[in-house]
């Protein structure tokens, strides 16, 4: 069987912007038509010695509701106030008037010290698994407060406003432990509720945010 060689500027494979590469409804080629997916700006957050960082939906141009199947909270350089304490998040169902969703969570982390003399991979059963608390979930421990350390991020909510499923997210952060060690955190669970989220609050666990910023994305 002979083999047929295409010419280099027969097929055009440079999809345009917000599209993706796919076959057309013949059986001759490919089109650059079919909708991709995008990720939309909705709210920057800046922290100035805050005590919370909140995003509610239909205050201050925020949107969480159902434009989005997902939403993209990215942290940069979050820098605590106080020494030696977690950064986290609670869900909220009544526009920011309670912060109380019922959680059930699991993280893990890989932790690599400065004098390079301690390392491992573990599954942090103390601090950031939750069985149904309606506490603030925390992504990390003991982040330090020194001028050059932060933490750093990001964290995905799934279908905040269905009121049928769970509330699910993922989150992985980066910050430096006491100020010595350096930590990647992978974090997941759910919010145990088919009420629809329409609120998300930041905080220390004591101490106020000193500095950064909390960006929000819807994505579709």
């Amino acid at each position: 069987m002979a083999l047929n060689k295409l010419k280099f500027n027969s097929l055009n494979v440079t999809p345009t912007a917000g599209k993706t590469v796919g076959f057309n409804s013949s059986a001759n080629g490919l089109e650059a038509t079919l909708n991709g997916g995008s990720m939309t700006f909705i709210k920057k957050l800046t922290a100035s010695s805050s005590s919370t960082l909140s995003f509610v939906d239909g205050s201050s141009d925020v949107v969480l509701d159902n434009t989005y199947k997902e939403y993209l909270f990215m942290f940069k350089n979050i820098h605590p106030e106080t020494n030696a304490k977690e950064f986290g998040f609670n869900l909220s169902t009544d526009s920011g008037s309670n912060y109380n969703v019922q959680k059930t969570t699991t993280s893990f982390d890989a932790y690599h010290a400065e004098a390079g003399n301690d390392a491992g991979l573990r599954y942090d059963g103390n601090n950031n698994d939750l069985a149904n608390g309606t506490g603030f979930m925390y992504f990390n421990y003991d982040a330090g407060n020194e001028n050059d350390a932060n933490l750093n991020g990001y964290m995905h909510l799934f279908n905040p406003s269905s009121t049928t499923f769970a509330k699910h997210f993922t989150a992985s952060v980066s910050w430096q432990y006491l100020n010595t060690y350096a930590i990647q955190a992978h974090i997941a669970g759910y919010g145990n509720t088919t009420s629809a989220i329409d609120a998300i609050q930041f905080k220390m666990e004591s101490g106020n945010i000193d500095s950064g910023t909390i960006t929000l994305y819807g994505i579709n």
